[in-house]
């Protein structure tokens, strides 16, 4: 888990929520818990009949999930020895190999339904595979569409360049001024900057052991020292508004026109983010956090090298 670990008990009570307040709009992916949070979105929809039909799901594949098997010693009752392999998701570990190919794509999307419960309503590619032919991938994205095994397809990560080109293979509906001109939605991932913006966070000791933000250069101790100016400005204008800084940085991504997707595993959080929709921006206010994204620029990459060289291809 990215962020340390989530109990599901708790995990299930915060989509309960979610359901609850409307906030319907639940992204996931393979490479999430190797496939556990999809899973726990497929238990949660198994146990409360009728939610599915109140959820906008979305998932992902492009990203290989290698599994780690566990050999757990077991005794018998006669005191002899049987190894046993055994899949346990705190074992479970991924590594950064993009596949876009028809056949990764074909295969991932069975597991993605066998663990939702059902068809996912939009599939999209999580990383851009250098080197592959961009219509193979979207050839067998739409396949897939034909088929009812998603409703709509997209791409994560990608640059402008390559969404021109993939809406010319496939049809015609700066990245969001070509979102805009084609007519496609953005999905914005970690729309509150890995939880920074919330203000929640101060220092690198903030972060617990088996956090990735551990391993952002963007949070080491000498550029997040630099980035919480930017934390500070946006409490600044968001006391100024009279929300939280996270509600703000919500407001602001749902006003470009993008749907934010900021996780959290607790319901309180949740509540707080999806406040964020009742956050109304004016035309200066919306320059004025314009003027300060343009000009605080982060300090350090928002990756580690490894994860930099598969993003905006």
């Amino acid at each position: 888990m990215s962020y340390g670990p989530a109990k599901d008990e708790e995990s299930l009570l915060t989509l309960a929520k979610a359901v609850e307040l409307g906030c319907t709009f639940w992204d996931s992916a393979v490479v999430y818990g190797c496939g556990h949070n999809e899973s726990l979105i497929g238990r949660f929809f198994k146990e409360n009949s009728g939610s599915r039909e109140k959820v906008f799901v979305a998932s992902k594949c492009g990203i290989v999930v290698s599994i780690v098997a566990v050999a757990v010693i077991i005794g018998s009752r006669k005191g002899s020895l049987s190894n046993i392999l055994q899949c346990d998701f705190e074992a479970k570990k991924t590594q950064m190999q993009v596949n876009n190919s028809a056949a990764h794509i074909e295969e991932y999307i069975e597991g993605t339904i066998q663990r939702l419960g059902s068809a996912p309503d939009l599939y999209y590619l999580h990383r851009i595979e250098p080197g592959r032919s961009l219509k193979e991938s979207i050839t067998a994205l739409n396949d897939l569409k034909k088929a009812g095994k998603c409703r709509y397809i997209g791409l994560s990560e990608c640059s402008a360049e390559t969404l021109r080109k993939a809406c010319k293979d496939h049809e015609q509906n700066g990245l969001i001024d070509a979102a805009k001109e084609l007519g496609v939605t953005i999905i914005a991932y970690s729309p509150l900057g890995k939880g920074i913006l919330t203000g929640s966070y101060q220092s690198t000791s903030d972060f617990k052991e088996g956090d990735i933000r551990k391993t952002i250069p963007r949070f080491n101790e000498e550029n997040l020292s630099s980035n919480m100016k930017i934390v500070r400005e946006f409490q600044r204008l968001a006391d100024k508004k009279g929300c939280t800084s996270g509600q703000l940085a919500l407001a602001w991504v749902i006003a470009q026109g993008a749907i934010p997707i900021p996780g959290t595993k607790s319901a309180e959080r949740l509540k707080e983010n999806f406040g964020a929709a009742n956050v109304d921006l004016n035309d200066q206010e919306l320059k004025e956090i314009r003027k300060l994204v343009e000009e605080a620029k982060p300090q350090g990459n928002r990756y580690n090298d490894a994860g930099m060289k598969v993003v905006g291809q």
